[in-house]
């Protein structure tokens, strides 16, 4: 995509383009490209048509019937925050008191657009022109144009002291390659510039990769991680005025559910019991696993594995609950002849802290029957062990 082909994608012969690609959308691509040249549309507007309707069907999941109407890219689309967390974000902001924001990196404009649904000037800068514009005209196709505006340039050279908040989502995929980097010192803006934003402007919020080591979060920052339906999806550090609490975990199941802590406490250990829970993702990565054990009153079986153990069952949003039938140390024949023993013929496989793949194991396995079970493979006081259960609704 370049300028020129978004150009011609907002005239009127382009958005009846994309009205025919969307009709055929998720069929054979050679047959769509086809159809549309045979409808008269010229090959490279047919060609960036149907590339939107593929990106805009994919992003349903993400922004919901509003991805209709968007212009995507595709890094930019994995890049993009989903609606029900840039919501929940632009609330908190505007909460907070802020009401003019300073979006820097602003991508396609997912948390730009939430924040001013929630009635928030939204002052967005980008790097890349293509990306700009399309996050100029995803503005205008929500009707939001008065309250987001983008310009195309340098992230550092905006003057912040015209906002009352900033939001910055470095770039964590090389340019060119589109690979990720993993190392925040390489995000674009510079690390050191992404974290200094916080001394400048008191409401700043920073969107990092949830793989972001907690030794690199500022001091009297808020790390929060976010799950979406048992995903991993992102972390945030509220900085400033914004840090409520050192570590939270904020799950969506339908509805947000938020666990908080130091992220810094240890929980109990002790033996396996009859119910294992399978903490959720977002929990873990905000070390809050303790926090949720003293809320199940559970414990762990070994120090290192973020599987908690209790004797009775409890609803939690925070992890998946499976009932313990069998505690065995890991024997493969062993193992294979209990499970045929109780005619299972589908597992499923969780692990944490073993070596062993599952994939390999189902093959190893060689499992017959019309029953199913669910096998964990994992440690206990530093043994190799697996556990059967079944799941706990």
């Amino acid at each position: 995509m370049d300028l020129d082909q978004l150009a011609a994608l907002r005239t009127p012969e382009g958005s009846a383009a994309l009205a025919a690609a969307a009709e055929l959308a998720g069929g054979d691509p050679l047959s769509a490209a086809s159809a549309l040249r045979a409808a008269g549309v010229p090959p490279t507007l047919a060609a960036a048509a149907l590339t939107q309707a593929e990106l805009r069907h994919r992003a349903t999941g993400k922004f919901g019937p509003a991805a209709a109407g968007m212009f995507l890219t595709r890094p930019g689309l994995e890049q993009a925050t989903r609606r029900v967390v840039a919501d929940r974000r632009a609330a908190r902001l505007h909460a907070a008191g802020v009401r003019t924001l300073a979006d820097l990196g602003c991508g396609l404009g997912a948390d730009a657009l939430a924040a001013a649904r929630a009635g928030i000037r939204v002052y967005g800068v980008e790097a890349d022109p293509v990306t700009a514009a399309m996050a100029a005209a995803n503005a205008a196709a929500a009707g939001l144009a008065d309250l987001f505006t983008v310009e195309c340039g340098d992230a550092t050279a905006f003057d912040v002291s015209r906002v009352d908040g900033v939001f910055c989502d470095p770039a964590r995929r090389a340019t060119g390659t589109g690979r990720r980097i993993f190392d925040p010192r390489a995000y674009s803006p510079p690390w050191d510039f992404v974290t200094g934003l916080a001394e400048r402007v008191p409401r700043t919020v920073v969107k990092v990769a949830p793989g972001l080591d907690h030794a690199l979060i500022p001091a009297g920052a808020e790390a929060e991680w976010v799950g979406v339906d048992g995903d991993l999806v992102e972390a945030a550090l509220w900085c400033g005025e914004l840090a409520e609490v050192p570590r939270r975990a904020s799950v969506y199941r339908q509805e947000i559910h938020q666990l908080t802590g130091s992220g810094d406490t240890e929980a109990p250990v002790g033996p396996p019991r009859r119910y294992l829970y399978d903490p959720d993702p977002a929990v873990v990565r905000a070390h809050l696993v303790a926090e949720l054990a003293t809320e199940l009153d559970a414990t762990l079986a070994d120090e290192k594995i973020a599987y908690l153990y209790a004797d009775h069952p409890t609803r939690t949003p925070y992890a998946r609950c499976l009932e313990v039938t069998d505690v065995l140390p890991f024997s493969l024949k062993r193992l294979r002849a209990l499970l045929r023993e109780r005619r299972v013929g589908r597992v499923e496989i969780l692990k944490r802290g073993s070596a062993l793949t599952p994939e390999q194991l189902r093959r190893d396995l060689r499992l017959a029957g019309d029953q199913a079970a669910s096998l964990v493979l994992t440690r206990v006081a530093g043994a190799p062990t697996v556990l059967i259960g079944q799941p706990v609704d």
